[in-house]
């Protein structure tokens, strides 16, 4: 009996999901079946940055359902190349977020808006409402700098005057209720841990984050007066002299003009000529006809983004748009490509602050795999390739940056909260019984490590920080004592991690192809191939409805054919959605944040 009540609520629930992924179906058909308006004659793009990037498209191409599935930057630089050989396209009108930006993802933008301009003769139109502290404010400055015409809405605030970081310490709330931080750190620039250890910033912290802010600073502030044609040192002074009105900011030779949306609107649109019309830039994705695939030599593209962790991502939420990296899921993206013949070269682009060592490792063994099969393989970093995402880049046969991405972070982390004390002061006693090994309860939280404990966890700490350390020095052609000098945990950017020999080239994305191109001795044209990254609609509610494809495909075609006004009333959004997806231990994570 039990079994049956099971077994009937069972299928019960099944019923219950399949009627409400019924309507999804019906407008993923539909978006597939419908044929898009076509793109005016004369056009002009309007890219609204404001809603925030990711790096990479969503894996789950039912991510807009959990509120993912956003703009990533790959998916804009690749429209962006189409656009500028498409001679509807007249111009581009970009709307600049009021905060900051990830920096590499600045710098790869731009690089895309130039080419754009240079190779395409089309201008760029960018807008902003203002810009204010919050985040790297000087990557949006930038990035606007980079337009050949720079608006601002008439008395907004220009306030890029620098950058600023700060972080809360816990130590001294810790201790007043009785927790200990029992943590492990590979070396002193490993900061992401300091939090809990300290009440201030530490020599090695401070030094490490003005460091790569720095950094990040003047890279900025230089590519915005070449890209103005002022000097870098008088630009940075007047920057810093603010915050400016628009008016001022104008008149100061930082910005171009001042006027509303509508009036920057109406500028780009007259550039465009008669009978010019504004078009969304997702819009235009999914409108535009893609260029006939190219034959002959394919150079695969295989991406990663998020926190690296083991496993293949199959247990996850159907409609979860959190970015991770799952070590059997780009490991086996990399041995396809490996496997198709028709590759000649991978370029892998990353962008994670890292995570598990053993779920790197796995990664890093496909890199090999491919170098050794004669394939080669081009890291493309995007905001961070840092700590585990600098793991799984090292072993390439090169490594292409962005001046601003935050790298290296060779070092490794890991401990544990002991709540013991501060849970007994409410009355709560945690006790442990254990079989085996003292080691066996090393994790448990009522205590902290023991002598013994403590001795064997460093231990490990210090075996995983020599293998990043070897794999880096392999990799990299570096003796193990430089590598060692340069470790420690703290965080290069590009520009620094070029000076010190962990990066070849800076660049983005599409110089790491050009990169491929020249490992793998091929000439002209190649066709760019992704292999792996999402799944279908149809298998992704495949997996969590329990139906195979094929039914799924025969139900949506007839509850379309039969009508569905549900579907009907959000059909537009999901076309844009569609289109825009084409434990306690060590852990090797980077501390850095950056927007």
């Amino acid at each position: 009996m039990k079994q049956f009540l099971m077994t009937v609520a069972g299928v019960f629930v099944g019923l219950v999901l399949f009627l409400v992924g019924v309507p999804f179906l019906l407008i993923v058909m539909a978006a597939s079946a419908a044929r898009p308006a076509p793109v005016p004659a004369h056009t002009v793009l309007q890219l609204d940055l404001r809603d925030g990037l990711s790096d990479q498209d969503s894996q789950n191409p039912l991510a807009v359902f959990g509120g993912g599935g956003g703009r990533s930057v790959m998916s804009i630089i690749e429209t962006l190349r189409r656009a500028e050989t498409d001679d509807k396209v007249k111009a581009v009108l970009v709307r600049l977020p009021e905060g900051g930006m990830a920096p590499a993802a600045a710098d790869e933008l731009r690089l895309a808006l130039r080419h754009f301009e240079t190779t395409g003769k089309k201008p760029v139109f960018a807008h902003s409402q203002g810009i204010y502290p919050s985040g790297m404010v000087t990557s949006t400055y930038m990035l606007g700098a980079a337009a050949n015409e720079f608006w601002m809405q008439p008395d907004s605030s220009l306030q890029a005057v620098g950058a600023a970081s700060e972080e809360m310490f816990f130590k001294r709330f810790f201790d007043k209720y009785g927790v200990k931080a029992e943590y492990e750190q590979r070396y002193e620039y490993k900061n992401a841990v300091n939090p809990y250890l300290y009440s201030d910033y530490t020599p090695a912290h401070r030094e490490s984050t003005l460091s790569w802010m720095g950094s990040v600073y003047s890279s900025a502030l230089t590519t915005a007066a070449q890209d103005r044609k002022q000097d870098p040192a008088v630009l940075t002074k007047t920057i810093e002299a603010g915050p400016y009105s628009a008016q001022e900011a104008q008149a100061m030779r930082l910005i171009d003009k001042v006027g509303q949306v509508k009036d920057v609107q109406d500028a780009a649109l007259a550039r465009a000529g008669k009978g010019a019309k504004l078009m969304d830039f997702d819009d235009y994705a999914s409108r535009a006809k893609r260029a006939p695939a190219k034959t002959g030599p394919t150079i695969a593209v295989v991406g990663a983004e998020g926190a690296i962790m083991t496993g293949s991502g199959s247990g996850g939420s159907p409609f979860g748009g959190d970015s991770t990296i799952y070590s059997d899921q780009v490991s086996k993206a990399l041995y396809d490509a490996i496997d198709d013949k028709d590759v000649k070269a991978i370029v892998f682009r990353v962008s994670s602050p890292g995570g598990s060592d053993t779920a790197s490792e796995q990664i890093l063994a496909a890199v090999k795999a491919a170098k050794k099969a004669g394939k080669p393989v081009v890291v493309s970093m995007g905001t961070y390739a840092a700590s585990g995402g600098y793991w799984i880049s090292s072993g390439a046969s090169a490594i292409v940056a962005e001046p601003t991405t935050l790298t290296g972070s060779i070092g490794v982390f890991g401990g544990k909260f002991a709540l013991g004390e501060a849970l007994a002061r409410f009355g709560v006693d945690t006790r442990q019984v254990h079989v085996g090994g003292d080691y066996a309860g090393a994790f448990g939280t009522g205590e902290g490590f023991t002598p013994d404990q403590r001795a064997r966890f460093s231990a490990w700490m210090d075996r995983i920080y020599a293998g990043f350390v070897s794999r880096v020095a392999e990799g990299r052609k570096l003796p193990p004592e430089r590598v060692r000098e340069i470790a420690k945990g703290r965080v290069w950017t590009g520009v620094q991690a070029k000076q010190l020999g962990l990066v070849d080239e800076l660049g983005g994305f599409y110089q790491a192809v050009d990169k491929a191109k020249s490992l793998a001795n091929l000439k002209g044209e190649v066709k760019l191939k992704k292999i792996g990254g999402s799944n279908s609609p149809f298998e992704a509610l495949e997996r969590v409805l329990g139906v195979s494809g094929t039914s799924l495909r025969t139900l949506a075609a007839s509850a379309w054919l039969l009508g569905d006004p549900r579907s009907q009333s959000i059909l537009d959004e999901m076309a844009k959605a569609r289109l825009r997806s084409t434990p306690s231990g060590a852990a090797v994570l980077a501390d850095v944040a950056v927007r």
